[in-house]
């Protein structure tokens, strides 16, 4: 039986080795064919070789205390009088060699469990090995920060690993003398009513307890390195008011810790040296001296000095250490290189100011990312199999003109082909890719409340600007599954009509897949065998995989961290995608740590330090470093020589789409609400707390989201594309300030708070919300269209600097609920493996919003119109577009005749209104109406005089 244990055992690893193998391979393959390959062997032998150093020093360990647990009791357990385990193992029917090889496979396991959970640690020790200086110090302890991002975490893994290497090997070597007799439990657990509990006794022989003191000596050491530490980890601390070592860390605990390590140092000594010579007093009163010493220093007199000293003098006392908790959070966080620019509200625009504003009043965003992208499902998804998973903004020079412009790319849903057409062929090999976008203007609007499209159709119609010659999407937000190309089977690329266009790929996407061996690598990879016995593939074919773009970075870079949000870009004819990375941590000494706002990560420090590229058709990966100051992306420069590459490589119009990302934004954004309070007091007291304002959307109130628009910022000559978000007071609604985030080069990066005076009352955008609700035309007109069985949508509220006033703009939409067809998927039939779909997709719920007002506010002015412009030229008083929105009377004043025309069309627009039940509009054309008589009445008299 033990044989067959061993051989089971071996073949077990064998197999682990073999499968383990299988993985390798066809990984290595991916990462050369990106041109990564130095990235994957040092990520690998990282990972292996630091799981080995920990299984192999596990192991040691285990056997050193095994080879002398054998030497110290040589003789046995009955040669010490005791009854050995294998007695009791016999009598179940285990021979003592079958329980040594099942202890042997027990060790085996756990070790290899430990390891494996230890390799993905790889990271913290190429981190210490190849750290670079912060070039700051903490306040404390006048250590580099990098002390604390690389050193500190590797030798608090260590820390942390040598008790669990020595815990398992004290309780290995435990059940080897429990098993040999020379450590053995007698009786058991019984209580008597009346009578005290009896616990079990435990035997030890005298060698025994030399062995297991001499290892609790050694936890003991251990204990003395966790203290001298934990001094550094209190840098860590929320005793204090504020995030970090507050007075008693630094007054008392610093030197208690000194005091508890020098003392635990002793008791070790103690420890180890009755591992030689025991002596039973002199161990317990060590241990009783070292119980007392950590009771009292560790515990005892700092909740004392903090009872009795500081908190009856908190603010006097904890002053210096909350003004270092502001100081390194804002250089954590960046907050630090905000730029304060004091913003005077007179609430007055000029004609001169509206024109020199053109640009972002052309750019004011009317549509809302979630109604517009129902609307690109409804009228550009095409067939049942595309789908659109988020819209992106970003900005475009067309026809001569900066455009803030939405898009969102029209990827393949594979899931969603009919049941007769979901075939293997299908799947894999035919329906491979998504193809285009659409795109629209952030402020343009059609007669029936869809946006205008820059980019729509299949294939692809787009304005001159925005040409694009490769339309294929294989690589997108939604590709998950892997496809084989450049089969014997062409791939469907986009429908045309009533038939279907077919391609070859062309690209260089993908891992060659040319000899039986590495299909059948594959088909193991993916534990699918039909890519082993498909017919289909060619010397030339290829297997595309880790398609998803988060998923695509991730396996690169596992080591960054990275933003929700990948987003598209049209470029030199080509798509690609841009994904911001970050560089983070949570061991920044003294800054306040930031929970979930990142992936549900906890960190305290954080850089946009990268940009990554991906093409979407032939799947190429770009990492170039955006900010080489920060230290840590240049640590992994160094570990990484080949993966990295500077910005200024990046191509020209690629750099014209970078924007700052969102996630940090509103991580800093979150952090700046309580950090922008430089003086302590006011700190400490939170006098001047901020926060992030409500909105509403829909009928719910939420968190306003931060928010891209092109705007020209105050003492600026020209727009730029920028993110921006206000903030009000704590608990109030009134506007206190707003903060702009820099995307366009050179000033990329920079970060303003534009601060409003307190004196002055400047809405925010729950009051413009109420007074929204307060409006009786409006909050009629809305009402009216909720009660008609149609959903009234109000949008994102956008407040808009503009010279030195706001305007506040929010859009409404009317999603009409409709009944879903309840028609089978379009025309789809399957010829030759191939579905062919005669029309569009009727299936889907048709849900379709339409954008039918604009709320705009200015001031004390708030008015509701069909579009923007209309909108702006009734607010400003029509100094907006004065050809557009010029008053209906002035237009026709040529002659009398024309004018009775104009009045009929105002009359028979009214009577519409009326029948329609729409009182608004039929009040605004009787007023039109007043308008056009008077002209007639005033033309009649000068012709009369």
């Amino acid at each position: 039986m033990n044989k067959k244990l061993i051989a089971i055992g071996f073949g077990l690893v064998a197999v682990l080795l073999l499968w383990s193998g299988v993985s390798i391979y066809p990984d290595w393959l991916w990462f050369e064919n990106l041109g990564f390959s130095p990235v994957f062997w040092t990520m690998l032998l990282s990972k292996f070789g630091f799981g080995f150093i920990i299984w192999l020093f596990l192991i040691l360990i285990i056997s050193l205390n095994l080879y002398v647990a054998k030497r110290l009791h040589s003789g046995g357990g009955p040669g010490l009088g005791f009854k050995a385990a294998d007695d009791y193992v016999a009598q179940i029917g285990l021979s003592g060699r079958a329980l040594n090889s099942l202890l042997i496979a027990v060790i085996l396991f756990a070790s290899f469990y430990i390891a494996s959970k230890g390799a993905h640690q790889w990271n913290l020790l190429l981190r210490y090995l190849y750290q670079q200086p912060f070039g700051s110090t903490d306040p404390i302890f006048n250590r580099d920060i990098g002390f604390y991002l690389f050193s500190l975490p590797i030798y608090l893994f260590v820390r942390d690993g040598l008790f669990v290497l020595f815990v398992a090997a004290g309780l290995v070597t435990m059940g080897w003398y429990l098993k040999n007799g020379a450590l053995q439990i007698e009786g058991e657990f019984s209580q008597v009513e009346g009578a005290a509990p009896a616990f079990p006794k435990v035997k030890v022989a005298a060698n025994v307890k030399k062995h297991l003191i001499f290892l609790a000596g050694i936890i003991v050491l251990l204990l003395a390195w966790s203290y001298h530490l934990k001094i550094y980890e209190l840098l860590y601390s929320t005793q204090g008011p504020a995030f970090g070592a507050s007075y008693t860390d630094v007054h008392i605990k610093i030197l208690a810790y000194r005091v508890v390590m020098i003392v635990s140092l002793g008791f070790a000594a103690v420890v180890l040296f009755s591992a030689f010579k025991f002596s039973f007093k002199l161990l317990w009163l060590s241990a009783a001296i070292w119980f007392g010493v950590v009771l009292v220093f560790a515990s005892l007199l700092p909740i004392m000095m903090q009872k009795f000293v500081v908190k009856p003098n908190e603010l006097a006392k904890e002053s210096p250490y909350i003004s270092y908790n502001i100081d390194y959070t804002r250089k954590a966080y960046n907050l630090n290189r905000i730029k304060e620019v004091n913003f005077t509200v007179n609430n007055q625009l000029s004609a001169e100011d509206i024109k020199r504003h053109d640009a972002t009043i052309q750019n004011i965003r009317i549509w809302d990312e979630r109604p517009l992208l129902q609307t690109y499902r409804q009228i550009q998804t095409i067939r049942l199999y595309y789908d659109f998973n988020n819209v992106d903004v970003d900005r475009y020079f067309i026809n001569g003109q900066y455009r803030q412009v939405m898009l969102s790319a029209r990827e393949l849903m594979i899931d969603q082909l009919p049941a007769q057409a979901n075939t293997w062929v299908n799947r894999r090999l035919i329906y491979t890719h998504g193809y285009g976008l659409a795109a629209s203007p952030v402020n343009e609007v059609t007669g029936e409340g869809l946006p205008r499209l820059f980019i729509k159709d299949l294939p692809p119609s787009f304005e001159p600007d925005l040409k694009i010659e490769r339309p294929e999407i294989y690589y997108g937000e939604k590709t998950a599954a892997y496809v084989l190309v450049k089969t014997k089977t062409e791939e469907f690329d986009y429908p045309k009509g009533e038939k279907n266009v077919y391609t070859i790929y062309q690209g260089r996407g993908g891992v060659p897949i040319k000899s039986f061996f590495r299909r059948l690598l594959f088909a193991i990879e993916f534990l699918d065998p039909q890519i082993l016995f498909t017919t289909y593939l060619s010397p030339e074919s290829r297997i595309m995989y880790n398609r998803r773009i988060a998923r695509r970075v991730g396996v690169i870079a596992p080591f960054l961290d990275y933003d929700a949000d990948p987003y598209l870009v049209v470029s030199t004819g080509k798509l690609y995608w841009i994904q911001d990375a970050y560089t983070t941590s949570d061991m920044y000494p003294y800054s306040r740590r930031s929970y979930g706002r990142l992936k549900n990560k906890e960190l305290n420090y954080i850089r946009n330090s990268v940009k990554v590229t991906v093409d979407a058709y032939n799947g190429d990966v770009v990492f170039y470093i955006i900010d080489e100051k920060d230290p840590i992306v240049k640590t992994y420069a160094r570990i990484f020589p080949d993966l990295f590459k500077p910005f200024k490589e990046m191509p020209a119009d690629l750099k014209k789409h970078i924007r700052y990302p969102k996630d940090l934004f509103k991580i800093q954004v979150d952090t700046y609400t309580k950090y922008h309070m430089e003086d302590v007091q006011v700190f400490y007291n939170q006098e001047d707390l901020w926060q992030i304002p409500d909105e509403l959307y829909g009928d719910s109130r939420q968190e306003m989201e931060p928010y891209y628009i092109i705007l020209k910022l105050p003492e600026e000559e020209k727009e730029e594309f920028l993110m921006m978000t206000p903030f009000t007071p704590s608990k109030k609604d009134n506007m206190i300030g707003w903060l702009a985030a820099r995307s366009d080069l050179p000033n990329y990066g920079n970060l303003l708070v534009y601060k409003l005076p307190k004196e002055k009352l400047v809405y925010g955008p729950m009051q413009i919300e109420a007074r929204v609700d307060q409006q009786t035309e409006i909050s009629r007109e809305l009402s009216l269209w909720g009660q008609r069985g149609s959903r009234v949508i109000r949008g994102n509220l956008l407040a808009i600097p503009l010279s030195d006033s706001f305007i506040y703009v929010e859009p409404v939409y009317l999603e009409a609920k409709q009944e879903q067809s309840e028609s089978s998927p379009p025309g789809a039939s399957q010829r030759g493996g191939r579905l062919v779909s005669a029309q569009k997709d009727t299936s889907r719920a048709a849900a379709l919003p339409e954008l039918k007002r604009v709320i705009v506010v200015f001031g004390d002015r708030l008015i509701m119109e069909e579009n923007l412009d209309k909108a702006l030229g009734r607010l400003l008083g029509g100094q907006m577009f004065p050809q557009q929105l010029a008053s209906p009377s002035k237009a026709q004043t040529e002659d009398i005749s024309n004018l009775g025309v104009l009045a009929l069309e105002h009359y028979n627009k009214a009577k519409d209104y009326l029948r329609q039940g729409n009182w608004a509009e039929y009040g605004r054309e009787l007023e039109n109406l007043e308008k056009v008589l008077k002209e007639i009445s005033s033309a009649t008299k000068e012709k009369e005089e």
